[in-house]
């Protein structure tokens, strides 16, 4: 008898204990539900947090979330690892958002026609909304103009789609998210040129695609730099094509030229991590300052190891949750601003374990 109740007791006390366990579960539920469902306000790093909330500014008021409107969404190219991780944040964004997304991309970055065909293609889904990055400023405009027929609202993000061209071939732009390209290559070109010294030397540029908004904003903006700066002499200007082999043999035919030259401004990481291999296969890294924009996983890693001087960033989170928001204000009728604005980060050598959660 006095076995049994023992075993009772046994048994009771592992009751308890498992409902306190059970009870600690919903707790911790309760605390991730608990931490609201602003998605606005979804960031773990504080840098990231200071550029969504230089965005999010601009966006208020907010749209509703959590409605589920499908919006297409049409990058570049996902053979470069910039659309890649653009690709995953839009999905990111879109799931805590309440929103369906679908990413489409070009086989290539300068398959323009292929990346209309693409665009007009979407024109024919339900989808309420497209959020479209163009490889060049003409390239999607009847595709714009298709989606305005079919009542589709359209966002331009990054590269910016002529407006000009839109509307004379009677269409219109519903919202536009960009960054400043010439800021971009700016800050970058100021960099270079703070590392180089008052001594000065030579420097060059490796455009992307001739055309291209961002690679013509990135280059115009460092070269104003370059001249206005005394003791620096650009050398050279030459379109890369936002390709990493091209990109390795313009920097190698760079020093052979130029055994001089000091550094190297990049419209794009892929380029510029091409130039630090075409400089460090002829064991000529030590002494340049190469410096690329986006501020990919690849260029971080090479930043933090010295194989890379460093990279204009902005979080692509946050821009792709903002491009998101934006398009939803335009579907739910809300009055937009003309532009919204994503702030830039200049990480380098000297500031890259600032910038390690950075996304």
């Amino acid at each position: 008898m006095r076995r049994n109740k023992h075993i009772l007791a046994v048994f009771l006390l592992v009751i308890f204990m498992l409902t306190l366990v059970g009870c600690g579960g919903k707790s911790n539920e309760s605390k991730v539900v608990n931490q609201g469902n602003d998605p606005a306000k979804q960031v773990s790093d504080p840098k990231v947090e200071e550029n969504e909330k230089i965005l999010m500014d601009q966006l208020q008021p907010l749209p509703e979330f959590n409605k589920g409107e499908k919006i297409g969404i049409l990058v570049i190219t996902l053979a470069n690892p910039y659309w890649v991780t653009l690709k995953g944040s839009y999905e990111l964004a879109a799931k805590e958002l309440g929103v369906n997304v679908e990413v489409m991309a070009a086989p290539t970055e300068g398959d323009t026609k292929s990346q209309l065909e693409t665009l007009q293609a979407m024109t024919a889904k339900d989808y309420q909304g497209l959020i479209i990055s163009p490889i060049e400023p003409y390239n999607l405009v009847p595709g714009v103009v298709s989606a305005n027929k079919k009542g589709i609202k359209v966002v331009n993000l990054g590269p910016g789609i002529n407006v000009d061209a839109v509307e004379e071939a009677g269409g219109k732009l519903d919202g536009r998210i960009t960054v400043d390209f010439a800021e971009q290559g700016q800050r970058a070109a100021e960099y270079i040129v703070e590392k180089i010294g008052k001594d000065g030397g030579k420097v060059a540029i490796i455009q992307g695609i001739p055309g291209a908004g961002q690679s013509e904003g990135r280059t115009a903006g460092a070269k104003k730099v370059f001249e206005d700066t005394r003791g620096i002499e650009l050398v050279s200007i030459q379109p890369g094509n936002w390709d990493r082999n091209t990109a390795y043999n313009i920097a190698t035919n760079l020093l052979q030229a130029h055994p001089d030259l000091k550094g190297i401004f990049c419209c794009n990481d892929v380029m510029a991590l091409a130039a630090a291999d075409a400089l460090t296969a002829a064991g000529k890294r030590d002494g340049r300052i190469i410096f690329g924009v986006d501020f990919i996983d690849e260029a971080k890693e090479a930043i933090a190891a010295g194989k890379l001087d460093g990279s204009i960033a902005y979080s692509m989170d946050a821009y792709a949750k903002a491009g998101i928001i934006l398009c939803l204000k335009t579907i739910q009728g809300m009055e937009v601003p003309k532009q919204v604005n994503s702030p830039l980060a200049v990480v380098t050598r000297e500031n890259i374990q600032e910038y390690q959660n950075w996304h």
